[in-house]
């Protein structure tokens, strides 16, 4: 994993101090700054960011949920992992802020330590999104053969359905990011397949079933939704 240039926007000084200086420990570059208003003219200005650790409640005109949506629909930035810290600690709270975009929701108080690993999985999934290019995604048990639409458990292929598929390869491209079933529903929504909120759950237990032993690479997230676990 390369060191990464992070932008780190929290109004409360102490904790940005610790962030940053828990980041800089691991030899990455730190941008700190205490509202969202210093962090647009960091992004107006092209700065090179590899991931955001935003604050939900900041000063100013835009609070960190607002800034998340704003930076989803910024051609340079969209594609780039987003970690949320917030005192907002309810199911609703957490389900808004990864619809708005963010890869990953971490709650006050919060271990630095935690925080580190967290910053680590998003950056290996950035790395394996780039790594689509190469039409194989290889989890060692697990294998994707992306234009192909195959999968292989311990190299025997597993027949599966077209949205059970597209439901593997969303959760399979970014590891440790976890998706709500609306979030399901908008990304592989397409011609001839149709999915509601009710039916992913049925998609996922019958994803799981033919995964046989592969299955548990696939965590719920109790009233939130799922994600692929951080196995690279």
């Amino acid at each position: 994993m390369k060191n990464a240039q992070i932008l780190v926007i929290e109004d409360e000084q102490d904790i940005r101090d610790l962030i940053s200086f828990q980041l800089k420990s691991e030899g990455h570059t730190v941008l700190a700054v205490e509202s969202a208003d210093k962090a647009i003219s960091i992004i107006e200005r092209g700065e090179k960011i590899d991931l955001f650790i935003i604050d939900w409640m900041l000063p100013g005109s835009m609070n960190g949920l607002d800034f998340t949506k704003k930076l989803k629909s910024h051609k340079t930035y969209k594609d780039l992992p987003v970690i949320m810290i917030t005192a907002l600690t309810q199911a609703d709270n957490i389900i808004a802020g990864l619809d708005a975009g963010a890869d990953d929701y971490i709650t006050k108080p919060f271990d630095l330590n935690v925080l580190q690993a967290r910053v680590r999985v998003q950056l290996r999934g950035t790395s394996v999104a780039k790594a689509e290019s190469s039409d194989m995604l290889d989890f060692g048990l697990l294998k994707i053969e992306i234009n192909k639409c195959r999968v292989f458990i311990q190299n025997e292929e597993v027949t599966l359905t077209s949205t059970e598929f597209k439901i593997l390869l969303l959760l399979a491209q970014k590891p440790g990011h976890v998706y709500t079933r609306e979030q399901f529903i908008n990304n592989i929504q397409g011609e001839n397949i149709f999915v509601t909120g009710r039916t992913i759950d049925t998609h996922i237990a019958g994803l799981r079933k033919k995964l046989g032993e592969a299955s548990n690479m696939i965590e719920t997230i109790r009233g939130i939704g799922y994600r692929f676990k951080d196995v690279i």
